[in-house]
């Protein structure tokens, strides 16, 4: 589970089973998980956080959307063909 990103007590990371699913991001703080997608940031799943946290949490996905892009790829490979 590499981690890529912490802000604050935000933790953000990828499986490193998970190449074969669409670019994403898992993001734990405390007992809290979401996923997120990367492509079009959204909501996969969530468990724990509020929605207040969750907006939270989104808009820190879009800041840092390039980032986790470049470590998605540079961790699992630029199969997708997207463009850097």
């Amino acid at each position: 589970m590499p981690t890529v990103l912490r802000v604050g007590s935000y933790r953000f990371y990828f499986y490193s089973h998970e190449p074969n699913e669409p670019p994403h991001v898992h993001i734990d703080r405390d007992r809290s998980t979401a996923k997120f997608w990367l492509e079009a940031v959204s909501l996969a799943s969530s468990i724990g956080f509020s929605a207040k946290e969750l907006r939270t949490v989104r808009t820190l996905v879009q800041e840092n959307q390039e980032l986790l892009w470049e470590a998605w790829y540079g961790y699992f490979g630029n199969s997708s063909g997207r463009e850097s």
